[in-house]
């Protein structure tokens, strides 16, 4: 209790001083939306088919966008140290950092999610399935932020650069926009390699049905990508702190 009081606190600080922004709301609900929305005008294709890229993608960008940021701009106002000797391990620093991007990206998730349900009319045909892979996907995209967080920098624009570098080809290979059996073959194989697929595919499983990748196979793949970035997260940042502290 004790551990998860401090990491609460972490996450408590993260949502006041970097998520409840205007600009951030705004970035986390309109930039995902009108990327998606600029690439499905013009193909005619039924609003339901359009649910699962746009409720994956939505996830995918807001529970990644803050926290790739928190660590090199807390290293340049140097409140870094002051976590640290809270007293606050650097797993618990990150647990909280990723804590309050799991909310944020479970909270902004809901807008596509009453809009597909209330608006477009899909129904959820295995709703555990759904829940699931929301808590999960946030989880893992969160995660995936602090990963971005590694190179030592105490620019933040440095590492929202990498950041991007990495988030927006892997929405063009992830069945965001199109089911995987219609990309070419080179997007197939490239889309094994991506988180945001087998949030997509069990999106799409559990909404609108039809799936590449069995609902087994997708949710043990997700799970492993979590579970690899976190404990990949956690030893390149101990690797790394000395250095940073040092900057």
């Amino acid at each position: 209790m004790k551990s998860f009081s401090r990491l609460w606190v972490v996450a408590k600080k993260n949502i006041r001083v970097y998520y409840l922004k205007g600009p951030v709301l705004i970035f986390g609900v309109f930039f995902p939306a009108f990327l998606f929305f600029a690439f499905a005008i013009g193909r005619h294709l039924p609003a339901r088919d359009l649910v699962p890229g746009l409720i994956g993608m939505a996830i995918f960008f807001t529970a990644s966008a803050i926290t790739p940021a928190i660590i090199p701009f807390e290293t340049r106002t140097r409140t870094l140290e002051r976590l640290l000797v809270a007293p606050l391990t650097i797993s618990s620093m990150l647990a909280g950092d990723i804590l309050a991007a799991f909310m944020f990206g479970l909270f902004v998730s809901i807008i596509p999610i009453l809009i597909s349900v209330l608006v477009i009319g899909v129904s959820i045909a295995h709703p555990l399935i759904f829940v699931i892979t929301i808590i999960l996907a946030a989880g893992c995209f969160a995660i995936l932020g602090t990963l971005f967080a590694v190179p030592v920098t105490d620019i933040p624009a440095d590492v929202m650069m990498l950041s991007n570098l990495v988030r927006l080809p892997l929405i063009f290979f992830s069945g965001v926009f199109m089911p995987i059996e219609q990309m070419p073959q080179w997007g197939q194989w490239l889309s094994v390699i991506s988180p945001l697929t087998y949030c997509t595919e069990l999106i799409r499983y559990s909404s609108i049905g039809g799936n590449h990748f069995a609902p087994a196979t997708s949710l043990t793949i997700l799970i492993g990508f979590t579970l690899a970035l976190w404990i990949l997260s956690i030893r390149l940042h101990q690797r790394n702190m000395s250095r940073r502290l040092a900057l």
